[in-house]
C-alpha cells in the first residue's frame, strides 16, 4: 500500500546493485507486505530472519507476524524512532514492540524469531505468517535461514556488499 509516498526499484549507488525503495511521509500508509493476499501465509518454519537494508535517517518500522505451538498469531514490531521515544521492549499479548537502532548507510538486521518468541511469550516458534515492510529504507534482500551464516559462506546475492569487479 501506498499514501504519500513510492516503492521504487532504483540502482543504489552504494552497493551498485537494483534495490527496492520505500518512502513515505507517513510510515503507516506506505509499506510492503508478503504475502499480498491478506488469507495468505508465508508458511516459512526457518527462525532466522535477515534484512539488508539502508537506513535513509528517517523512521523505519518492519513488522513479523509468526504463529506459536500454542497456536497464536504473535507480531513483532521493530521501528528506529521508538530508540528516541522510548528505547524499551514492551511485551503485550499479539504484539511485541522494540527499539531498532541502525548504523549510517547499509545495515544486516539479524532476528532470531525461535529465540523472541520464547523470550517475550513462553511458547515456541512454529512458522512464520507475514513480512511487512514500512517506509523509509532500500531493501537489497530478506531471507530467511536455519542458522546464522558467516559471510564466507553465503553467496553473494545475500551479502551486504556485492564482491568488487576486477577489471
Amino acid at each position: 500500500m501506498v499514501a504519500n509516498g513510492h516503492v521504487k526499484r532504483p540502482q543504489d549507488e552504494d552497493i551498485q546493485s537494483n534495490v527496492l525503495e520505500i518512502v513515505g511521509s507517513n510510515i503507516q500508509s506506505t509499506y510492503i507486505t508478503c504475502p499480498a493476499d491478506p488469507a495468505a501465509t508465508l508458511g516459512i518454519k526457518l527462525p532466522f530472519l535477515v534484512m539488508i537494508v539502508k537506513n535513509l535517517k528517517k523512521y523505519f518500522t518492519f513488522e513479523i507476524q509468526v504463529l506459536d505451538d500454542k497456536n497464536v498469531r504473535r507480531r513483532f514490531r521493530a521501528s528506529n524512532f521508538q530508540v528516541w521515544v522510548a528505547a524499551v521492549t514492551r511485551v503485550k499479548p499479539y504484539i511485541c514492540t522494540m527499539p531498532l537502532r541502525m548504523d549510517e548507510g547499509w545495515n544486516q538486521i539479524q532476528f532470531n524469531l525461535a529465540d523472541f518468541t520464547r523470550r517475550a511469550y513462553g511458547t515456541n516458534y512454529v512458522e512464520t505468517l507475514r513480512v511487512q515492510v514500512h517506509a523509509n529504507c532500500r531493501l537489497r534482500r530478506i531471507y530467511f535461514s536455519d542458522r546464522l551464516y558467516s559471510e564466507e559462506e553465503l553467496p553473494p546475492e545475500f551479502k551486504l556488499y556485492l564482491p568488487m569487479q576486477k577489471s
